[in-house]
């Protein structure tokens, strides 16, 4: 088998464990090189985070599959670990999910997630989505099943149906899609805890949970989760939100003081950077490609 194959392997059978596998969001390579840094087992490539950090703009469906795909191969390149893409509905219909996935593949994708919101999409923990019909989301998920080249690539379907119809019908969608191939189901924005508390014995897939921070989900701990059975337990705007805080921070010290020293309060310090970009690599390659005349 090959690295990509094995490690798609490796990845489907930790998921099936459902012990709550933590994973947090990246936004770019370096966030992914941190994420690995701190000994996570998987990033998840999310579309808000992209699109606040890459265009300044809310998750609205700004973001198309070329964009996805570029940051989806920059974080391969970067990391080692299993990666979790987030392709919103798929950028179009059935026909659109199937180049989705051709590329997201090919561009070292380990499991793609679509969601059943029309387009464009809206962040899953704001108000006012809608959703496509069960049947049209069916046919996606079909579509992706069958495009794949590796069938341990997992297809993780998503549903807000919760928000929009209640959650019984997103119950019934999660069954739906599971049926047509799903390998891990996504129930976005579960507001009860009982609801939290009895999802994972609903269906015979691992389901993620997103904790988003400040959204409509009760935060409740990893092992708890880890518990009641949840596959992965995802934090996809962690970094952001911090990475977000950070600089405010180092920034607002900077106007403020007109100067800005090494303090490991503010920033990391340039040695830190440069070894999470791997510079001493580089700094080796470059003295064994010297030319030696």
């Amino acid at each position: 088998m090959s690295t990509s194959a094995n490690r798609r392997a490796a990845f489907r059978a930790k998921v099936n464990q459902r012990q709550g596998l933590l994973v947090p969001g990246a936004f770019n390579a370096m966030s992914a090189r941190v994420i690995e840094d701190a000994g996570f087992e998987a990033i998840y490539i999310t579309g808000a985070g992209v699109t606040n950090m890459s265009l300044g703009l809310p998750d609205l469906g700004f973001i198309g599959l070329a964009e996805v795909a570029e940051h989806c191969a920059r974080i391969r390149d970067a990391v080692a670990l299993p990666l979790i893409v987030d392709a919103d509905t798929g950028f179009g219909n059935a026909l659109n999910v199937r180049q989705t996935v051709r590329v997201l593949e090919r561009s070292g994708a380990d499991v793609i997630q679509f969601e059943d919101q029309i387009m464009p999409k809206k962040c899953g923990h704001f108000s006012g989505k809608e959703v496509v019909s069960t049947s049209e989301m069916v046919g996606k998920i079909r579509a992706a099943v069958d495009a794949r080249e590796d069938g341990n690539l997992q297809i993780m379907a998503r549903t807000d149906a919760a928000a929009v119809h209640g959650i019984e019908d997103a119950i019934e969608r999660g069954h739906r899609f599971i049926e047509a191939g799903a390998d891990i189901l996504f129930i976005e924005a579960t507001e009860s805890l009982a609801d939290i508390e009895r999802l994972p014995g609903l269906f015979d897939k691992p389901q993620l949970i997103n904790i988003v921070i400040g959204g409509k989900t009760p935060v409740q701990s990893r092992e708890a989760l880890a518990k009641l059975g949840y596959g992965i337990v995802l934090y996809a705007n962690a970094a952001l939100q911090g990475a977000v805080l950070g600089m405010q921070r180092a920034l607002g010290t900077l106007k403020s003081n007109g100067r800005l020293d090494e303090d490991a309060t503010l920033v990391a310090p340039f040695s830190e950077r440069q070894r999470l970009v791997n510079k001493p690599l580089y700094d080796k390659l470059d003295r064994e490609y010297a030319a030696k005349d």
